[in-house]
């Protein structure tokens, strides 16, 4: 390959990508409502020549480019978390704003600059020439991932039969190589109480008092979990809070909280649980332990049910999938760091229900993510464009 060419032409699409962002930014996107968003890339992709472009029964936008054996994959979720509070803004988040390093706005960086990469990605391969009987390329822009990371995926493999070699996730990584991340579920704990008038609150039992026993012992749980020397520790933490009671002058006769609970390696969600289940005050007080279930319809309307488990997954640094993208970074960009996502993404089902390899490289950072004022950079765009530009070759050329 010739890597100078791949720099140049991804340099040459940099005002092309940055006006397809600042499109995709102007369509509020939040998750089941991605309907816009969908129809945009796969114009796009008809645009720029894609041999396959469409929108699934769940509502993912699909495109496809050459026609070798292997398949290989870049995805990106194309869903937006909402605003948040618009006066911790100081610009407006669907028109964004643009300078010459910079572009603002919802989904800048979580993570819709990841699918202009992918989309101008493939178009570098095809105007390169690069496109062989070896491979393949699968471009996915997936729904409902900030609702339930990798139910798309599952939709994909299960039921379209999609199943790639590889996968390139383009959530943001902030110029580095990511192999692996924590798994997260989410849990409910309920207890139960018996109402009363609150000016005798001694004829009732609080349910509100209970839970209270059973966050302090949640507490101190979360500092005794597991640590992993490279995905770092497992964590909970209590994230909402319900309650019932026959009015203001009563006692609560339900109480029920929300933990957001993080896997490391080795942890699983029987064992996260257990732990749960273990506690003094859950077993004093008969609280019942369960995990919440998804089944939000996505914006065609398509139910797809799913537990809200989210497994742990981690590639070695030596597997052929980590070293074909840090291949191409090398040879384009100087050596990578090599490291993790603190958050999740959709590789929870590609590899983590799945096996499938992937890694994970993207533009924009971390820290934007969910931000007000979120933003991206120009040359993330670029670069990765390049680097995804050249990963199938190097991988197909190394197997």
């Amino acid at each position: 390959m010739d890597y100078k060419q791949i720099k140049d032409k991804a340099e040459g699409y940099k005002a092309d990508m940055s006006a397809f962002l600042r499109d995709l930014i102007r369509l509020p996107g939040e998750s089941t409502q991605e309907e816009a968003t969908a129809a945009r890339i796969v114009e796009e992709m008809k645009k720029l020549g894609f041999d396959e472009a469409g929108i699934d029964k769940m509502g993912n936008a699909i495109g496809y480019m050459g026609g070798g054996e292997k398949l290989i994959a870049f995805d990106a979720h194309i869903d937006t978390v909402g605003v948040g509070n618009p006066d911790n803004w100081t610009f407006d988040p669907f028109e964004g704003f643009e300078n010459d390093e910079e572009i603002g706005g919802r989904g800048a960086s979580d993570q819709l600059g990841g699918i202009v990469s992918a989309v101008y990605g493939a178009k570098i391969m095809k105007d390169l020439g690069l496109l062989n009987g070896k491979y393949k390329v699968l471009v996915s822009g997936t729904v409902q991932e900030e609702d339930c990371d990798g139910l798309c995926w599952e939709y994909m493999i299960k039921e379209e039969g999609i199943r790639p070699d590889f996968v390139v996730i383009t959530e943001p990584t902030d110029g580095k190589i990511a192999r692996g991340q924590r798994g997260r579920m989410e849990i409910r704990v309920e207890v139960q109480g018996i109402s009363c008038h609150g000016s005798a609150p001694e004829r009732g039992e609080n349910a509100i008092y209970k839970m209270g026993e059973i966050i302090g012992e949640v507490k101190e749980l979360n500092e005794r979990l597991k640590d992993d020397a490279f995905l770092g520790k497992g964590t909970l933490a209590v994230s909402q809070i319900y309650f019932s009671s026959p009015s203001r002058c009563a006692v609560a006769d339900m109480c029920a909280i929300s933990i957001d609970r993080r896997l490391t390696d080795g942890e699983t969600y029987v064992s996260a649980l257990e732990e749960l289940r273990a506690l003094p005050a859950v077993k004093k007080h008969g609280a019942e332990v369960t995990m919440y279930k998804y089944d939000r319809p996505s914006y065609t309307g398509n139910v797809y049910p799913i537990d809200c488990f989210f497994p742990t997954w981690v590639i070695p640094a030596d597997a052929p999938e980590t070293q074909a993208a840090a291949k191409a970074h090398r040879e384009l960009y100087g050596e990578p760091v090599v490291d993790k996502w603190t958050f999740s993404t959709n590789g929870v089902s590609i590899m983590g229900r799945n096996g499938i390899p992937c890694v994970g490289f993207g533009p924009g950072r971390e820290d934007q993510a969910h931000s007000p004022n979120e933003k991206t950079w120009k040359a993330d765009l670029v670069k990765c464009a390049a680097v995804y530009a050249a990963i199938p070759s190097v991988y197909t050329e190394e197997m």
